[in-house]
């Protein structure tokens, strides 16, 4: 049997060579759908790992409370992505900030209620600026990086602020404002403090600090009228603690709601669940391009196999005539796809991951590899090798010998 395969592999191997242009035109083909499967595997698999590095690194004693929403994950991530205003439909409120402040064990908590505005100085506006309303807790929870200055304080956060390093070159064309002022909302704040520029932009607080002006949440809300919550973080005091405190949090917030239980309260792994979800959704619908070129390259290796039992007619005829079965003419041209179809896959293999080198250059996400996506590609080519090379060599295995007999090229 050992024997047997290795000959149809010889065969195949002998086949492919004497074809070499269109057999690597055929193979491209399947490359290209492979190549796009693995750039988009990379690059969601590098932002996947971003933002559970960063909760790590954030500490193991985190809880993030998040409005929920009864729908499905694709409903509502397509709403959020088209709502004007994402968090018009948030039930938290700066009141569940002071009722977990209340609770035992709870170290710091901070809320994140990003809003939207105009800020201008003497020289500059920016319009659409991000505003994030927070407290000092915030510090504490999730150390920034100061480059100039200092963060918020219980005493200087009534007209104080805190902006970004891409914000102040934007206002002031100089990354060091500190102790300057500007105007939201018609009222003047002062700038305390610079942040180190983050590189890694994508974060579990969905902000982009580079860009944004932090300031008191109390404060924004008396200047919005109203203020809706994104998320609250909370440090508890030991990881030990960690679940009686999410239960705690879940009863106090239940009980103040009166019995709305529309927020989430997660902690370790399932912080990062929504950036996950909306990874899975992208990298899916994305998958279903990358399919349709990976489905055009596998009617390719269709055609040429189809061509290439047209032109070897004859030779299966002999074979047929000296005693080969239908199993072994159907083995023989199903090893040539195989073959064809594994090829395409390892050169979209090195093409997928040149892709993301170079897309890593002009992106902060590094390309990720691991086995479970070379095991995705092999599976896949060998998946299309086999449906797309079936009918072809059944009908190589099905032809008459005496009718092949008669065939010349």
């Amino acid at each position: 049997m050992a024997s047997l395969f290795r000959t149809h592999f010889r065969l195949a191997c002998t086949s492919i060579k004497e074809n070499r242009t269109r057999s690597f035109l055929t193979c491209l083909g399947i490359a290209i759908g492979i190549a796009s499967i693995i750039l988009i595997l990379s690059l969601t698999g590098s932002v996947s790992n971003l933002i559970s590095r960063e909760v790590a690194d954030v500490g193991s004693d985190l809880i993030v409370v998040r409005p929920s929403t009864t729908k499905d994950s694709v409903t509502t991530i397509i709403e959020e992505l088209t709502s004007s205003n994402s968090f018009e439909k948030s039930n938290l409120a700066l009141s569940d900030v002071n009722s977990i402040q209340k609770i035992e064990e709870v170290k710091a908590v901070a809320p994140i209620a990003v809003a939207h505005g105009t800020i201008t100085n003497e020289d500059n506006t920016v319009a659409s600026a991000i505003i994030l309303g927070t407290n000092p807790d915030l510090n504490v929870i999730e150390p920034l990086a100061l480059r100039y200055g200092t963060f918020l304080t219980d005493k200087n956060k009534d007209n104080a602020v805190v902006i970004g390093q891409m914000l102040s070159l934007l206002l002031y064309n100089t990354s060091n404002p500190v102790g300057r002022t500007l105007k939201y909302h018609g009222k003047t704040f002062m700038i305390i403090g610079v942040l180190e520029e983050i590189k890694d932009t994508i974060n579990f607080n969905n902000v982009d600090y580079n860009n944004a002006l932090i300031m008191d949440a109390n404060l924004l809300e008396e200047l919005m009228g109203s203020l809706q919550v994104q998320q609250i973080n909370v440090r508890v005091s030991n990881t030990d603690s960690l679940g009686p405190v999410a239960e705690a949090i879940t009863a106090t917030l239940t009980e103040s709601k009166m019995g709305d239980t529309n927020f989430t309260v997660a902690y370790g792994s399932d912080i990062t669940h929504p950036a996950s979800a909306m990874l899975n959704i992208i990298s899916g619908m994305l998958a279903i391009v990358a399919g349709i070129s990976l489905v055009v390259g596998g009617i390719g290796v269709m055609n040429i196999m189809l061509v290439s039992v047209a032109e070897r007619t004859h030779e299966i005829g002999i074979r047929k005539a000296v005693g080969a079965s239908f199993g072994n003419i159907l083995t023989q041209f199903m090893f040539e796809a195989l073959i064809l179809s594994i090829l395409g896959g390892f050169l979209g293999v090195v093409l997928g991951y040149i892709l993301a080198l170079f897309v890593s250059v002009i992106t902060p996400f590094t390309p990720y590899i691991s086995w479970q996506i070379l095991l995705t590609t092999l599976c896949t080519t060998v998946a299309v090798g086999i449906i797309f090379g079936i009918y072809p060599a059944l009908k190589a295995a099905n032809k008459n010998p005496i009718e092949s007999l008669k065939h010349y090229r």
